[in-house]
């Protein structure tokens, strides 16, 4: 019983630990770097990994988003911190609307030169001798 009281917990605390540190993601660590909480796991094991669970492991709780941050549940590739988002939302469509107008636009015009491309194709075969 001493064996796994004194050996084994602490060095499965330590692997856990070790762990979860590596994993966890840079900017959410607390108090420390990354990199300094698992120098101090590795060459203090049980006390390190003790202090990595009071002080450095990163806080469950959802992050608070800044002021120009959303998040956007659709695409996790959004999801990331810093995302920038519209402060203002009359602004934030008037922009969308000017760019569905250009799409369209640029839209028109590829019907267009289509159509002159498919005219030109036309007539030119059908006049050729036989």
């Amino acid at each position: 019983m001493r064996l796994v009281l004194f050996y084994v917990l602490p060095l499965v605390l330590t692997i856990y630990c070790l762990v979860e540190a590596i994993t966890s993601r840079d900017d959410e660590v607390r108090h420390l770097q990354k990199t300094w909480w698992i120098l101090l796991i590795l060459f203090f094991p049980f006390v390190g990994a003790v202090a990595w669970l009071a002080a450095g492991r990163p806080q469950r709780a959802p992050r608070r988003l800044g002021p120009h941050e959303r998040s956007a549940s659709t695409f996790p590739e959004y999801d990331r911190p810093g995302r920038f988002a519209a402060s203002d939302p009359v602004a934030d469509e008037e922009f969308l609307k000017k760019v569905r107008e250009r799409a369209e636009e640029q839209r028109r015009r590829a019907r267009e030169q289509k159509q002159r491309e498919a005219g030109e194709t036309g007539s030119g075969e059908a006049g050729g001798p036989a």
